[in-house]
Parts: C-alpha cells; sequence; structure tokens
C-alpha cells in the first residue's frame, strides 16, 4: 500500500470535503440524539407531578428510570449487529420508529408496575442507537479529527436538557387539558417527533461516502480512500471480525471505566430537577428554567474542550480532568445544597460541565482502538455495559434520598463514582496509543495501528 503522506491529510481538498461533510450529517445527527436523550430524560421533569399522581416513592422512581437501562443493555449488542448487517440508515430509522412509540405510551404509566415495563421497552427500544451513530461516525471522519465531531454530536446532551428543561416544565402546566395530566401531555408531545424523524431519516441519511453523490466526485473520491487507507492501517495485526469486538480486553476496560462515567452522567441527569426544585419554593416552569442554566454554560464549554482535546490530541488527560471537575462539582453541590442555592447552583453547572465535556474524548478511546466489525461490537458492548451505570445510580440515589430524606448523600455517591473513575481511566490509558493521537496528521492513525499491536494483549 502506498504509505500516506501527512503533509496532504489536511490540504484544501480534504479540508472542503471534510467541512461539507460535517455540515450534511451532524446537523441531522444532532437532532436525532437531541431527541433521544429528552425522551430518555423527560421522566426526571414528568416525576414531579406523576409521582403524586401514581404514589412512586423516590427509591421507585429511581428503580423506574433506572429500568430503561435494563433493557438497553439487553438489546445494545443484538441491536448493532442488526445495524452492522442492514445498515446505519435503516437501522436508526427502525431505532427511532420504535423507541418514539414506547416514549409516548408512557402516558399510559398508572402505576409502579407499568412505569417499570414502559421504561424497559423504551431502553430495549432505543437500544442500539448510541453505539450505530459512534460506528457511523468512524466510517465518515479521520481518527484525528473524530473528538470534534463527537463533542458536536455529545452537544445534544446538555443542549437537550437545557432546551427541554423549560419546555417540560411549560408542559406540566397542561394539566387537565383534554383530561390528561401535563405530565402525560408532556410524554406524548416530546415522543411524536422521534416517529416523524424514524421516517424521514432513510431519506437523510447516507450510509458510506461511497454512496455519497452530495459530494463532487474528488471529494467522494478523497474521503473514500482516506477511510480506506485508514481502515488498512488499523487492521494490520488486528482481528476485525464481530466476536472479536466482544473479547477484547480493552472492550471490557473502557465498557468497566464508562460504568462510572454513566453513573455520573444519569445519577445527575435523572435527579436534577429534583435537586433544583429542593433549592426552594419553585413551580414547574421555574424549576424548567433554572435546570437549563447548568446545561447551557455546559454546552459551550463541551464545544471547547473537544477542540481543545482535537488540537492536543491528549484523549486521555481530557477525559480524566473533566471527571474530576464534575466529581469537585458535585460534592461542593452537596455540601451548598442547603447552605446556599446560588452557590449550589453554580457547583451543579461545574458539575454538569466536568461530566459531558468528559464524554468525546472518553469515547474516542475506545473508537480508535477497534476496528471495522470488531468497533461494531466493541462499541455496542461499552456502551451495554457502561449503560448498566444509568440503572444502578438513580437507583442508588433514590435509597440513599429516602433513608437520608436529602439530596446530599446521592450527590457524595456520584462524586465518589466519578473521582474512582478519574483515576482508573487516566492510570489505564496514559499509555496505550488511543489515549494519545497525534492531532492533525494521517500519520497518527498509521502509528496507532503498530502501536496496538505492541499494546494489545489479546492476540486471537
Amino acid at each position: 500500500m502506498t504509505a500516506m503522506n501527512p503533509a496532504n491529510h489536511l490540504d484544501e481538498l480534504g479540508q472542503r470535503t471534510l467541512r461539507k461533510v460535517r455540515g450534511r450529517l451532524m446537523p441531522l445527527i444532532v437532532l436525532l440524539y437531541f431527541v433521544a436523550y429528552l425522551d430518555r430524560n423527560n421522566v426526571g421533569f414528568a416525576k414531579l407531578t406523576m409521582s403524586e399522581d401514581i404514589g412512586l416513592s423516590a427509591a421507585a422512581y429511581g428503580l423506574g428510570a433506572g429500568m430503561f437501562f435494563i433493557g438497553y443493555a439487553l438489546l445494545e449488542i443484538p441491536s448493532n449487529a442488526g445495524m452492522y448487517r442492514f445498515g446505519a440508515r435503516k437501522w436508526i430509522a427502525r431505532i427511532l420508529i420504535s423507541w418514539g412509540i414506547f416514549a409516548t405510551a408512557m402516558a399510559l404509566v398508572n402505576g409502579e408496575t407499568t412505569f417499570y415495563v414502559i421504561r424497559f421497552l423504551l431502553g430495549a427500544a432505543e437500544a442500539g442507537f448510541f453505539p450505530a451513530i459512534l460506528f457511523y461516525l468512524t466510517l465518515w471522519f479521520p481518527a484525528p479529527q473524530r473528538v470534534l465531531v463527537l463533542g458536536i454530536f455529545i452537544l445534544a446532551q446538555p443542549v437537550s436538557n437545557a432546551l427541554g428543561a423549560p419546555v417540560s416544565g411549560l408542559l406540566l402546566q397542561m394539566e387537565g387539558i383534554a383530561g390528561l395530566h401535563g405530565w402525560q401531555w408532556l410524554y406524548i408531545i416530546e415522543g411524536v417527533p422521534a416517529i416523524l424523524l424514524g421516517l424521514l431519516t432513510p431519506v437523510l441519511m447516507t450510509d458510506r461516502p461511497s454512496h455519497a453523490h452530495w459530494l463532487a466526485a474528488d471529494e467522494r473520491e478523497w474521503l473514500t480512500r482516506t477511510m480506506d487507507e485508514e481502515l488498512a492501517h488499523k487492521q494490520k495485526g488486528q482481528p476485525h471480525h464481530f466476536l472479536a469486538g466482544l473479547k477484547d480486553s480493552r472492550t471490557v476496560a473502557y465498557s468497566a471505566l464508562y460504568f462510572g462515567l454513566v453513573c455520573g452522567i444519569y445519577g445527575l441527569g435523572l435527579w436534577m430537577p429534583t435537586i433544583v426544585a429542593a433549592l426552594g419554593k419553585f413551580n414547574t416552569t421555574e424549576v424548567g428554567f433554572i435546570v437549563a442554566i447548568p446545561y447551557t454554560i455546559a454546552a459551550v464549554f463541551v464545544y471547547f474542550w473537544g477542540r481543545r482535546s482535537d488540537r492536543t490530541g491528549n484523549r486521555v488527560l481530557h477525559a480524566s480532568i473533566s471527571m474530576v471537575m464534575a466529581a469537585v462539582g458535585l460534592v461542593a453541590a452537596g455540601s451548598l445544597v442547603q447552605v446556599n442555592a446560588i452557590l449550589a447552583l453554580i457547583a451543579l453547572t461545574l458539575a454538569a460541565m466536568g461530566i459531558y465535556s468528559a464524554i468525546a474524548p472518553f469515547l474516542a478511546m475506545p473508537s480508535t482502538a477497534l476496528v471495522g466489525a470488531a468497533a461494531a461490537a466493541g462499541l455496542a458492548m461499552v456502551n451495554s455495559l457502561g449503560n448498566l451505570g444509568g440503572f444502578v445510580a438513580p437507583y442508588i440515589v433514590g435509597l440513599l434520598n429516602d433513608a437520608t430524606g436529602d439530596n446530599r448523600s446521592g450527590l457524595m455517591f456520584l462524586s465518589a463514582c466519578l473521582a474512582v473513575t478519574a483515576v482508573a481511566t487516566y492510570l489505564y490509558a496514559r499509555k496505550r496509543p488511543e489515549g494519545h493521537v497525534k492531532p492533525g496528521t494521517h500519520a497518527a492513525v498509521g502509528e496507532e495501528a503498530v502501536a496496538a499491536d505492541e499494546f494489545d494483549d489479546t492476540k486471537h
């Protein structure tokens, strides 16, 4: 194979091509994840009035909120196998339609059992979406530019919370319209867009660069060649069939580390409205606008941090620093929640900044380490096992809240999870090739592949 010239990696043609690809793909991808995150997290707002209407304790809410991730984890790997078999475009559309149906069906909840069952089915329906998008991005963007696009993708999380919080708060005010509770209207109005987007996705998405007729011929040829050469470099000496991704020790390690990060993501996200409501006497609309503040600031920081991670290539340090920042913010929030509402909100903002800015540099590491079908399987396993943290953390926070009568112990628990994960991530990945990528050069990809052979302790 002809050696690649790093100097030509991002020449005018490369820059123009990637700019056009970002402009075409990323708005749709961000919109899809925006809706996904809105539908999985709107239960945090619905709880403000739903719990009393159907008789949910804090522990029961935490268990039901977390049941989403049991269904998600069980079907994640089979779903990603379907994506690899049928293509991202068709499979993502199928996921969108099915999760939209169950997101809307949350309006039918009438007690603990139905709450648990429909949350489980919603998770099962959405299974495979996140790793499918991660894998899809590996087909379109070279590794040195991937943290930036992952950062743009991850922006949908805090942006969804920032925009969705006031909307959800306002929807709760629809109490009694057409005989429905406000929280039922919330589920219906926020669930339907997923179904509509599922019908549009097959038209708007393109499976691979070689199919991108919206690119000029030279742009399509450049991108197809660039991604094929990157794949060839990464495949040297590495197993890349589907089962190899499940057996790879790196998959297991990143799954365990992602579990700790996810504990922080959903432990905070699913309880944030409740924590904010405890800071003062606010109605649901006011809670919505206050909750939007930490997420809005976090969204700006995520973009800045993703660009900095790409510029330096030091993914492991950026991910670890972010988790430490989040841990400090949660400790401060736990200490201040009953002392000073404004300072507690500043601490929650710091926590949100840290949690969401950690995701892109962290996920760039397993998506770089694995390749081909092994990447599809490995990323599904990382997301599947990691997202069990979304079951464990809300449930434990709910138990702690019931036992102590306040939010402090739950925040301390989440802080400990993130602190331990930050240290473990740094110790594991600081000397691994995927933890450090030379920015802006195609050579970095080739060097990653060679280094991966040297570091990989799972030879098949």
